[in-house]
């Protein structure tokens, strides 16, 4: 397929699958049952980080969770009390057990005593053109520096400078940075550009680009997120994360 091509075929994709309709049956739904900056932000974050396996029992970990936060996330992360703790003690999500979610709610707790949004964890003491790999190091070192943080919680957040493709962190990016008409991104954040964005590249975003010669690298890693990237800018060079739904549409949807 020529590149005029592939751009109409998956400029139509994008109007197909970003969609409302869109929303329920995906980990988005979660962040979007809110309407407080702060909150939208913080469920963003617990469903993006629950998101491998299934749809539908991310979305049902996910709504769990923040059911033990009272539904009130940002309120909660600022006042929970030793005794509402307790609650996460038998919360379990395949690999994410209560070690990793008492450290994921101490870190908010932190945080949002000292910062307006989770923006500032992205974006504090960098320059505003700095690359998004600067970005997720930054914010990886940021998130493990508070005192004996546990080890085991290191695989729930990813690093570029380990190669990890950084799907679910990507993905959490682009709901907070994407101005979206269409109403499911939320680009409720400023100051990182929408073509500073690397593309989720999940198993069948993966396999959907393969296909459509987006992707040559044999495995996939953080390299392999920027090559397709940088092959989609060349689409749309001001918003290439939107052909996102295109891939991810052709791929569960469509079985391409």
């Amino acid at each position: 397929m020529k590149e005029e091509e592939l751009k109409d075929f998956l400029n139509a994709k994008v109007e197909e699958f970003n969609q409302p309709g869109f929303i329920t049956n995906d980990p988005i739904y979660i962040p979007h049952r809110f309407t407080k900056k702060q909150d939208i932000e913080i469920a963003g974050f617990i469903a993006a980080v629950f998101a491998w396996g299934q749809r539908k029992t991310i979305i049902n970990k996910s709504l769990a969770f923040l059911e033990l936060m009272n539904n009130a996330p940002h309120e909660f992360v600022l006042n929970y009390t030793e005794e509402n703790l307790k609650l996460f003690l038998d919360f379990k999500h395949r690999t994410f057990n209560s070690t990793d979610a008492l450290y994921f709610l101490h870190f908010f707790k932190w945080f949002y005593e000292r910062h307006e949004s989770m923006e500032e964890a992205f974006t504090n003491g960098l320059g505003v053109d700095s690359s998004m790999e600067v970005r997720l190091i930054s914010f990886y070192e940021l998130f493990f520096s508070l005192p004996d943080h546990p080890k085991r919680t290191y695989k729930h957040i990813p690093n570029p400078s380990k190669m990890s493709a950084c799907k679910r962190i990507n993905m959490f990016l682009r709901w907070m940075v994407r101005k979206d008409e269409k109403g499911v991104d939320f680009g409720i954040w400023d100051t990182i550009k929408p073509s500073q964005l690397i593309c989720p590249c999940d198993l069948h975003v993966d396999r959907v680009a393969r296909k459509l010669g987006l992707i040559k690298r044999k495995q996939t890693d953080w390299k392999t997120a920027i090559e397709l990237t940088e092959n989609l800018k060349r689409l749309d060079p001001n918003d290439p994360v939107k052909y996102d739904f295109a891939l991810f549409g052709l791929g569960i949807v469509e079985k391409f």
